[in-house]
C-alpha cells in the first residue's frame, strides 16, 4: 500500500487536461450487456472504477479490450447472469449491471453495492423501478435475485428522500429500453452523466424522448445494436482542479472540460470573487490574493454537485470569515471534516450543516482519506498548505481521478508516492 505526499505552498500554474467522466462511464459499460454487438467506447478514463467494471463485465461473459483509453467491448458465447460479491461490493456503480442482466436474460443475481462510506446509500428506488416493470426480487446471502418473465412498460415514479437517483434512472432506463410497450420515467435524474447514457441507448437504437429532463418516455425495442461512442468529460474532476486554483490562490487552464456542466459551482466561485471563463475552448481559473467565504447547499443536479462538496470546503477552511455547507443528497458526507481540523482548519458539524470559520494557513500534517471526494478535498489542502501532508489510504483517489499524480506535478505541485 502507498501514501501521497505532497510538499504545500509551492505556487501552481498551466494548464490541466480532464478526463472522460467516471459516472458516465460506468453505466455506459453496463449497458453494453444488452447486445451482443461489438460497442466501442471513447474517452474512458483508466481508474480503478472501471477496471473493476472490466472485470465484471468479463465475469459475467463479455470480451474486452482497453487501450489508450479506448474501450472495446464484445461477445462469443452466452452471458452469466451472476454479478460476484467480490467486485460489486467494492464499487457501488457496478450495481448498475441489474437492470441490463434482467432485460436481457430475464434473470440476474446481483451482490448489494458497496463503495465508498459515507453515509446510508439505500438501493430502494432501484428495486421499486425495476419491480413496477414486472421484475421479482428476493433478497438472500446478500444477493438480489431478480427474475422477469417479461418486463412491461409502466408508469414509474424515482423521486428519493433527497431527490432523484443518478443509479437508480440509469438502471432503469436500461432495463426500459428491452421492456414491452412504454415507461415514463419521472422524477429521473437530469445529471449530464445521465443524457450522456442516453445518447449511447438511443444510438444502440432505443427510443428515448425527454433527454436532459425529469420526464423520460421510453418505448421499448425487441432488440439494440453496437455503437461507436464518446464518454463526456468528467464534471467532477474539472470542478475540482477549478477549486484547487482557488483554494491555492493560482490561475490554471482546464482544456477539455466542459463548463455547461459546472454552472452550479461557478455561480458561487463568482460569489467568492473567483473568475471561470472559456477562452478558445479552454477554461480559465483566475485567482485573487483575497477570495470571499460563500455558503452552499448541494443539491441533485442541475445544483451544487454533493462530490464537490468536500473540496470546497477546503477552500473554504483558507477564505477569512464565515460559512455553511449543507449536505442535503447525502448529510452523513462530512467525514472529511476531522481530517481537515488535523490541518489547522476550524470547522463544526451541525447536523447537516457544517461550519466554516476561516483561517489564514493550513499546515501539512498525515492525514487519513475516508472517500473519494474526501480524498480530493485533503489533495487541495495538502497542496495549498504549509509544510508536508503525508495522506493515507490513497486507493479511494485512484477510483476517481486519472493520472492525478502527473497531473499535479505539470502544473507545480511537488507530489510524490511512499510506501506505506
Amino acid at each position: 500500500m502507498e501514501k501521497l505526499v505532497i510538499e504545500g505552498g509551492l505556487p501552481l500554474k498551466g494548464t490541466v487536461e480532464i478526463s472522460g467522466s467516471k459516472n458516465s462511464a460506468l453505466p455506459i459499460l453496463a449497458a453494453t450487456l444488452l447486445t451482443e454487438d461489438e460497442c466501442v467506447i471513447r474517452n474512458v478514463p483508466r481508474l480503478r472504477d472501471t477496471l473493476t467494471m472490466i472485470k465484471l463485465l468479463k465475469s459475467l461473459g463479455k470480451t474486452v479490450d482497453f487501450t489508450d483509453n479506448v474501450l472495446k467491448v464484445s461477445q462469443k458465447g452466452k452471458l452469466n447472469h451472476v454479478a460476484d460479491y467480490s467486485l460489486v461490493s467494492t464499487m457501488r456503480g457496478s450495481f448498475c449491471v441489474l437492470g441490463p442482466l434482467v432485460a436481457k436474460l430475464k434473470k440476474a443475481k446481483v451482490s448489494l453495492p458497496g463503495g465508498c462510506v459515507i453515509g446510508v446509500r439505500p438501493v430502494d428506488l432501484h428495486l421499486k423501478g425495476l419491480k413496477a416493470l414486472g421484475t421479482k426480487m428476493d433478497i438472500d446471502g446478500g444477493y438480489i435475485h431478480a427474475r422477469a418473465a417479461q418486463l412491461k412498460g409502466r408508469h414509474v415514479y424515482l423521486g428519493g428522500v433527497f431527490g432523484s437517483s443518478v443509479l437508480a434512472t440509469a438502471n432503469v432506463m436500461m432495463a426500459a429500453v428491452l421492456a414491452q410497450g412504454e415507461t415514463v420515467i419521472d422524477s429521473a435524474a437530469c445529471e449530464p452523466e445521465i443524457e450522456d447514457l442516453t445518447d449511447f441507448l438511443i444510438g444502440m437504437g432505443a427510443k428515448i424522448k425527454g433527454k436532459g429532463g425529469p420526464r423520460l418516455v421510453i418505448t421499448g425495442v425487441k432488440k439494440l445494436k453496437g455503437i461507436k461512442h464518446s464518454v463526456i468529460p468528467d464534471r467532477i474532476e474539472a470542478g475540482t482542479y477549478i477549486i484547487l486554483a482557488a483554494a491555492t490562490r493560482s490561475n490554471l487552464s482546464i482544456k477539455g472540460a466542459d463548463l455547461t456542466h459546472l454552472a452550479a459551482l461557478t455561480d458561487k466561485l463568482e460569489e467568492a470573487g473567483v473568475k471561470v471563463f472559456e477562452e478558445n475552448k479552454i477554461l480559465k481559473v483566475k485567482t485573487k490574493k483575497t477570495i470571499k467565504p460563500v455558503s452552499v447547499t448541494t443539491y441533485p443536479y442541475p445544483g451544487f454537485p454533493t462530490d464537490l462538496q468536500a473540496q470546497f470546503m477546503a477552500m473554504m477552511a483558507l477564505c477569512q470569515g464565515v460559512s455553511v455547507i449543507t449536505d442535503k443528497v447525502y448529510p452523513d458526507r462530512f467525514i472529511h471534516i476531522a481530517e481537515l481540523n488535523r490541518m489547522g482548519a476550524n470547522i463544526r458539524r451541525e447536523g447537516v450543516n457544517a461550519i466554516v470559520q476561516g483561517v489564514k494557513t493550513l499546515r501539512g500534517a498525515p492525514v487519513m482519506a475516508s472517500d473519494l471526494r474526501a480524498s480530493a478535498a485533503l489533495v487541495i489542502a495538502g497542496v495549498a498548505a504549509k509544510g508536508k501532508t503525508e495522506i493515507h489510504r490513497i486507493y479511494h483517489l485512484e477510483r476517481g481521478y486519472e493520472n492525478l499524480d502527473a497531473k499535479l506535478s505539470a502544473i507545480g505541485a511537488k507530489v510524490w508516492r511512499e510506501k506505506e
